[in-house]
């Protein structure tokens, strides 16, 4: 009996431990360009992820899926076409004290919510109306076009909205969360009170500066740091400066990154009055240490092949070639059930600028600046240019293939 309860215990807690995602909603009062942003970290053991474009419901949208999930039953964070987004985390501290049965259809929420939403009170009309028991226990982030920002902690019989905009509830504009409510107790049962202090500790050094946050700085500086807030260490910064091929192995548990993180996504809102055609999605499909940034807007010209299922591969290209470079250069110790907790630190970074996050940065940088000088003339004139638009999706599948073989030898 204690053997069985033990093996119980050891799956619980891996499948646990790989059901897990970092998030936060940002108000646009506090970002640099006055724009809302909504950002989730997404670990779970589903690591084959696409973007999709749905037109199904009320409003268009586009969101992060399950490659395997072909008949798009599911989304994990998205936006539509009136601005209005939405992304959730896993918690483990809200049914506690009843026995309401779980669902696990956090993603079906959220589909329904971009098919049906235009602001969060649309979403607030939306969680009323659900019958009781829920089957929830997460936290949802939602932004919308009206300056809205705000998360709720839903559980079985009620939810409790925390407005980022109320500097009562968050007095440097954002709300952070990973898999424990703040309604619930605090405990064993749940998890990712580190990276929810990682997470505070970077949102603090940008908010707190002229810079502001924006969502480069998310992708790039929070998304793929390995700053740890309980050992005060970041092996990204402490082994930058070893050599190429040095064999330098550190333990991988509880960063912001993770093993089972499957991708990154950073939804841009638009401020107040704006046309909600210009929020944008900015996604690291895949393994965000190994990904480039590809940004999207909810349209109904096609997304970047990148980004897209392809029935060869059975995946996205971008998410195939970033599990390959986990696989084989990151995270490559081929032995053991615990293999998953080690971390070439090496192939990341060197002292020669050629370590995988140091090389992709390089192609993130240009696409940023790309995307948002374009962004830029489509403020200006308060809309898309969809020619200018198509031919940027060309130019990135195009840019991103030829880093990938470049770079690493992987053909796209």
């Amino acid at each position: 009996m204690k053997r069985i309860l033990f093996i119980s215990f050891i799956f619980f807690n891996y499948f646990f431990h790989l059901n897990a995602c970092t998030t936060a909603v940002i108000s646009g009062k506090y970002t640099a360009d006055g724009r809302p942003l909504l950002w989730k970290n997404r670990d779970t053991w589903a690591v084959q992820n696409s973007l999709r474009y749905f037109n199904d419901g009320k409003y268009a949208y586009i969101g992060l899926v399950n490659s395997k999930d072909l008949e798009g039953k599911s989304v994990w964070i998205g936006v539509n076409s009136e601005g209005f987004a939405i992304m959730n985390s896993a918690s483990y501290n809200l049914n506690l004290d009843n026995n309401g049965k779980l669902t696990g259809l956090e993603g079906r929420i959220i589909k329904q919510a971009l098919a049906t939403c235009k602001t969060l009170a649309d979403f607030e009309a939306l969680l009323d109306s659900l019958p009781h028991p829920t089957g929830l226990e997460a936290n949802f982030g939602v932004i919308d076009t009206q300056g809205g920002a705000a998360d709720y902690e839903i559980n079985n019989y009620k939810y409790t909205k925390f407005d980022a905009n109320d500097p009562t509830v968050a007095p440097f504009g954002y709300i952070i969360r990973t898999n424990y409510s703040h309604t619930g107790p605090y405990g064993f049962e749940s998890s990712g009170y580190i990276r929810y202090n990682s997470t505070n500790d970077l949102f603090y050094q940008a908010v707190s500066t002229y810079e502001g946050i924006s969502a480069q700085y998310v992708q790039q500086n929070v998304a793929k740091n390995m700053w740890h807030a309980l050992i005060k260490e970041n092996p990204l910064e402490e082994y930058y400066n070893l050599p190429p091929g040095t064999t330098k192995y550190i333990h991988f548990r509880d960063f912001i990154p993770r093993s089972g993180t499957s991708s990154s996504v950073v939804v841009q809102g638009v401020k107040k009055g704006e046309n909600p055609d210009l929020a944008t999605m900015w996604s690291n499909v895949g393994f965000p240490m190994a990904s480039i940034v590809v940004p999207a807007w909810v349209s109904k010209i096609q997304l970047p092949k990148v980004v897209l299922y392809d029935k060869k591969i059975k995946d996205s290209p971008i998410c195939h070639a970033a599990l390959h470079l986990k696989k084989y250069k990151i995270m490559n110790i081929r032995w053991g059930k615990v293999d998953h907790q080690y971390v070439n630190i090496n192939a990341l970074v060197n002292n020669k600028g050629t370590g995988i996050v140091q090389l992709t940065k390089k192609y993130e940088n240009s696409i940023y600046r790309k995307t948002n000088d374009m962004l830029a003339g489509w403020y200006k004139n308060g809309k898309r240019d969809p020619k200018q638009m198509k031919a940027f999706y060309s130019w990135i599948d195009e840019y991103i293939k030829e880093a990938y073989l470049k770079e690493f030898n992987l053909k796209l």
